[in-house]
């Protein structure tokens, strides 16, 4: 049987990668390097052009938890920005959620230092949230959560969910709640809403769906992502725009959703079985695929409107470089957390900029 572990991140495309992941590490402690490498992506054809594309990317995390992020850039091919405004809605990834401790004091500490973020807010659940636009027009709704995997005297989380726009919620759940597991509904509204008002097209109609999922996750980093949320939206006034419509993966914005899973083997024939086939591969065959300093193996499947979600099966990664130390999931029990003194060793690859 297959298990997803949690979010393991969420891709966001730039057009410069260092400024980007300095910006990410400075305003949401996104600066736990996991993984970089500069290589060339050659098993991602039916999104590159059918052609291998060069690019540089890393995952980074925070260690107060939730999931990382996968900051990428092409290398040698111009990134292709959206060509229009992204509104609320969408189809795809339209906004990140990120975790913090306390709402309000995230918002004191961030307003002091950058002019793009809403007013402080109640969420349809009644959840203290608000919003931040990045420098390069990506939205993250920052939402009031006080669990924490390790302290690092800090306000902010990692990534807690995404806000995906759909064209039919029903049908969308047979990848979000059916395969992935997001069986509870938190709320589920239609009308307008105030705490969206940051986001273009805010103040049309639309209907709501937050889910998460009702039984705790489990495997190696399962408390590390902790818990975890989609919301899925429909826009009722207008007929949504795709957002990777005519651009390639890895293109600027939200590129993929990604769960860390165990058993692809197992999640292969049930994605199957539920009529969502993989449409990459990593590594037919069980070939083992390196990524840097890291290896595993990962593969992706189109929700009904063709935002990409990706698995990844984790096999090995880094701890501390330098010293040869590494983590070898492939000689341990999977399904079982790894223990909190050791991933908190990772705090040992903390990015400086």
């Amino acid at each position: 049987m297959f298990l997803i572990s949690g979010i393991q991140q969420v891709g966001v495309g730039t057009e410069n990668f260092t400024e980007s992941w300095k910006w990410y590490a400075e305003m949401f402690q996104m600066n736990i390097k996991i993984l970089e490498d500069d290589t060339v992506a050659e098993r991602m054809l039916p999104y590159t052009g059918n052609a291998p594309q060069k690019r540089h990317a890393c995952i980074a995390i925070n260690l107060q938890g939730g999931g990382g992020f996968e900051i990428w850039q092409y290398s040698e091919r111009k990134p292709q920005p959206v060509p229009f405004t992204v509104q609320t809605g969408d189809l795809g990834i339209f906004a990140m959620k990120i975790k913090c401790r306390n709402a309000e004091k995230f918002h004191q500490e961030l307003s002091a230092k950058y002019n793009k973020i809403s007013a402080l807010v109640d969420a349809p659940d009644g959840t203290k949230t608000f919003w931040v636009e990045d420098p390069w027009g990506n939205f993250f709704q920052v939402v009031e959560f006080p669990s924490v995997y390790r302290d690092m005297k800090r306000l902010s989380g990692g990534a807690l969910g995404v806000m995906i726009g759909v064209t039919d919620i029903e049908r969308s759940l047979a990848v979000y709640r059916d395969i992935l597991g997001y069986d509870e509904v938190v709320y589920d509204k239609t009308g307008t809403f105030d705490d969206w008002s940051m986001m273009p097209g805010s103040g049309e109609q639309y209907r709501r769906v937050l889910l998460t999922h009702s039984q705790p996750r489990k495997g190696a980093f399962s408390e590390l992502f902790g818990k975890s949320y989609i919301e899925l939206a429909v826009a009722l006034d207008r007929q949504p725009r795709k957002i990777y419509e005519g651009r390639y993966w890895g293109d600027p914005g939200y590129i993929q959703l990604c769960m860390d899973v165990v058993n692809m083997k197992e999640l292969g024939a049930f994605c199957r079985e539920k009529g969502f086939p993989f449409t990459v591969d990593s590594c037919p065959g069980d070939i083992r695929f390196d990524m840097g300093d890291a290896s595993g193996h990962f593969t992706y499947i189109e929700d009904p409107d063709g935002t990409l979600i990706e698995f990844v099966e984790t096999h090995k990664i880094p701890v501390v470089k330098k010293l040869g130390w590494f983590i070898d999931l492939k000689k341990r029990d999977a399904t079982k957390s790894l223990p909190k003194w050791l991933l908190g060793c990772l705090r040992w690859n903390k990015v400086k900029f």
